[in-house]
């Protein structure tokens, strides 16, 4: 018999588009009031219809939402309709709430603290429309679609594309504005980042030692967090081995590499990134 799923709740529902409705207005203000004013854009779509709406003066709402539309078709055939919803709306409020913008003062005149703070206010609010499930440029939507003809990653087809918009705003809006959209570039990149994964750091740690008995109950007395047991096989001796699988904060990295040189100091320990954590009772675990 085949499992049904529930539906999304209205209230979770609700509380999704809220979120998008916010960051799309946080991006609109970032491109209104510290972006535009000092001549600075973004990389993707955004930087594409700004640099139009500067040669053509053609409204950006209504570039960015033009341009965007077959960047969203395509994603609606390959990632989903609830994708292209969430996007649509998110585009949509952007382009609203940027025209409703568009005759108030710009917030600072300096260049650099527009490029900061323009920066930091751009990449939370795509970063919010993107943790909530929409999207507001279809740059990654392309790229995942040619990076299966072309030899490229994703994140390469995004650098390269971006490469060629600072190039083209260098010859329209001037070199110096086009460094300073660099930077912005930058910041919204990596405040997209923090936004989408939280600002808990987490590391999944993999550990294989003879001595895994005893290192998993010092882990779970002195830093109070569970270890799962993996079953493992030595390339070389083809021997049987227990590895033991853990996940911390950044902060119990230390301790936890203490505890495994105390036990065992030919221990082999690797330490990842762990984009996201859920579950578990991991959270309820933080001392």
């Amino acid at each position: 018999m085949k499992k049904v799923h529930k539906k999304e709740s209205p209230g979770h529902l609700l509380l999704r588009y809220t979120l998008m409705t916010t960051g799309a207005s946080m991006a609109a203000a970032a491109i209104e009031l510290f972006l535009v004013p000092n001549s600075i854009i973004d990389g993707g779509i955004i930087g594409i219809s700004l640099i139009l709406n500067y040669l053509l003066n053609i409204p950006f709402g209504v570039l960015i939402v033009l341009i965007n539309l077959p960047f969203l078709y395509f994603g609606y055939k390959h990632i989903g309709r609830n994708f292209f919803i969430s996007s649509v709306f998110s585009i949509v409020v952007l382009a609203v709430v940027e025209s409703l913008l568009h005759s108030v003062p710009g917030f600072v005149t300096d260049p650099l603290l527009a490029t900061v703070f323009g920066g930091l206010l751009l990449g939370a609010g795509v970063g919010l429309v993107i943790r909530n499930g929409g999207a507001l440029d279809g740059t990654e939507i392309l790229g995942i679609l040619l990076t299966k003809k072309i030899p490229f990653s994703v994140g390469e087809f995004v650098m390269f594309f971006n490469i060629f918009i600072f190039t083209w705003a260098g010859f329209v809006l001037g070199w110096e504005e086009a460094m300073y959209s660099i930077i912005t570039y930058y910041i919204a990149s990596k405040t997209i980042d923090t936004v989408i994964q939280g600002l808990d750091e987490t590391k999944a740690v993999i550990i294989i030692s003879d001595e895994f008995e005893e290192l998993t109950s010092a882990i779970n007395d002195r830093l109070g967090r569970g270890v799962t047991k993996l079953k493992g096989k030595g390339g070389y001796t083809d021997d049987d081995k227990d590895v033991l699988y853990v996940v911390v904060t950044r902060l119990e990295i230390s301790k936890l590499r203490q505890i495994v040189v105390d036990i065992d100091r030919t221990a082999f320990m690797t330490v990842m990134d762990a984009q996201e954590t859920h579950g578990g009772n991991f959270k309820a675990q933080i001392h």
